[in-house]
């Protein structure tokens, strides 16, 4: 009963009351991820203790009074376990839009959520929200503002394409359109092998070369197989900025590959990648290795070592970390 109340609390904040308890009610989900960490850039080091993306979130369905239709919604906060602060806030958005879903039309969402480009990359990324993540030396990690979505349903039980406009909403301009920017992809997905091919159009984010966000272009190609015992990833980027900047114009060029072992309750994982950023002609390289060991069916604790390393600049950014991580859902 009080799980029933908590969900129906937290739901209310993105439905209506009356709307929150109709069906089954929102599903309250969250993760909680924390390590103790030494982070040596270099210069100096520290111990510390950091909330890895730690999250809470409610979402759901609701059915309609039209055939195989539902409405959808999400909204996902991200919480700070170590210290409380958000950027000077308790919580911070994360994934947060409303929309519909047909059986056999597809699915339309509208809010702030990861492009499609960004959640292309699939699970290859064996450190996500550490500092072993892939998105230290890869750019195009972008969950956007304004961004409304149309995924079709799964193709053959395996394909699925996904398109994303968003508007500038800069009047007066020549980002005032309806698809002022666009983020896509093609998936192939059938359990055992996730392929994927990503590409960005004058998306606002970053390149490594520049210090603050420009409108960017970007393709990439993303692919991981889950054989047995086993998982291997790689994926392949280049992004330039869309118009030059300066008279100058950036690229970067990104190589990762993954890999990882489970081996009973261990899983023993590394990945390796490389930028070439074009511009300067330096190169930035990540390396990782790490282990989990899964104390329950959603929890493990974790050890990880990771290098980031400019090949000519003064980054050199070292951390070695131990944790743990919950996921819950009710």
């Amino acid at each position: 009963m009080k799980k029933q109340l908590l969900a129906l609390a937290i739901g209310s904040m993105v439905v209506a009351p009356s709307v929150a308890m109709a069906d089954k009610g929102p599903t309250v989900y969250g993760k909680v991820n924390v390590s103790y960490e030494n982070f040596d850039n270099g210069t100096d080091d520290a111990w510390r203790l950091q909330s890895n993306s730690s999250r809470i979130g409610v979402k759901g369905d609701l059915d309609l009074d039209v055939e195989n239709l539902k409405a959808i919604y999400q909204a996902e906060f991200q919480i700070a376990v170590d210290d409380g602060d958000n950027s000077g806030q308790t919580f911070s958005q994360r994934n947060i839009f409303g929309g519909f879903q047909h059986k056999q039309l597809g699915t339309l969402k509208a809010g702030k959520f990861d492009t499609p480009f960004k959640v292309s990359q699939g699970k290859i990324d064996q450190f996500g929200d550490l500092e072993g993540d892939i998105n230290k030396i890869v750019r195009g990690d972008v969950r956007a503002n304004n961004i409304v979505q149309y995924t079709t349903p799964k193709l053959a039980d395996a394909f699925s394409v996904n398109l994303a406009l968003i508007p500038g909403e800069a009047a007066g301009t020549d980002r005032d359109g309806v698809a002022d920017s666009i983020s896509s992809s093609l998936v192939f997905d059938n359990g055992s092998i996730y392929a994927s091919v990503g590409y960005d159009s004058e998306v606002s984010t970053t390149l490594n070369d520049l210090g603050g966000s420009t409108l960017v272009d970007a393709f990439h190609i993303a692919a991981k197989a889950n054989i047995q015992n086993f998982e291997l990833g790689a994926l392949f980027q280049q992004s330039e900025n869309s118009d030059s900047i300066g008279g100058l114009d950036y690229e970067d060029t990104t190589y990762i590959v993954s890999a990882a072992v489970k081996l009973d309750r261990w899983k023993l994982k590394a990945q390796y990648g490389m930028t070439d950023l074009d511009t300067s002609d330096d190169d930035l390289t990540l390396m990782a290795v790490g282990a989990d060991y899964k104390v329950g069916k959603s929890s493990k604790v974790f050890g990880y070592y990771a290098n980031v390393e400019a090949d000519k600049g003064a980054k050199d950014d070292t951390t070695f970390g131990i944790g743990f991580e919950h996921n819950f859902s009710m």
